[in-house]
């Protein structure tokens, strides 16, 4: 099951020392969004007494896990959802198929909703003249009149 859903290890990081451009470089996340995912409980970051953050090996882990749940476009709320399955040891993978499964639900009909626009815009670009004139079916469309 580890395979399916990534290492699971406790919170603890006794290697600790990377900064955050470190951090950034190893994991693939700009230090402006792992400021962010900071600011939103994702991660959470040790400070040096110069108040510096400073992070470790298993930082970056999950530094890298949500920056791939991210490229999959899970929604911030199902980053946190995953992330705590991924720590959990006594999850179910059924739980985490679940959420991938409804995600997939949910880019088809994102999916379907843009191939649909892209089908009116090819269908008005179609009947407009692309001359010199200023009738523009595309521009009525927008406007919400006929041309």
């Amino acid at each position: 099951m580890e395979a399916c859903c990534g290492p699971v290890t406790p919170r603890g990081n006794a290697q600790r020392g990377m900064n955050i451009g470190e951090a950034a470089a190893r994991s693939g996340v700009s230090a402006k969004m792992i400021r962010h995912y900071e600011s939103i409980g994702l991660i959470e970051a040790e400070r040096r007494s110069n108040g510096y953050r400073t992070y470790g090996p298993q930082d970056v882990a999950v530094l890298r896990f949500i920056r791939h749940a991210r490229d999959l476009a899970f929604p911030l709320e199902d980053v946190r959802k995953l992330l705590g399955l991924w720590r959990d040891r006594s999850r179910a993978s059924g739980d985490v198929k679940k959420m991938a499964l409804a995600h997939v639900e949910a880019l088809e009909a994102k999916s379907a909703a843009l191939a649909a626009m892209a089908e009116s815009l090819r269908h008005l670009a179609s009947h407009c003249s692309g001359d010199d004139r200023p009738e523009c079916p595309i521009l009525a469309e927008l406007e919400g009149k006929d041309a």
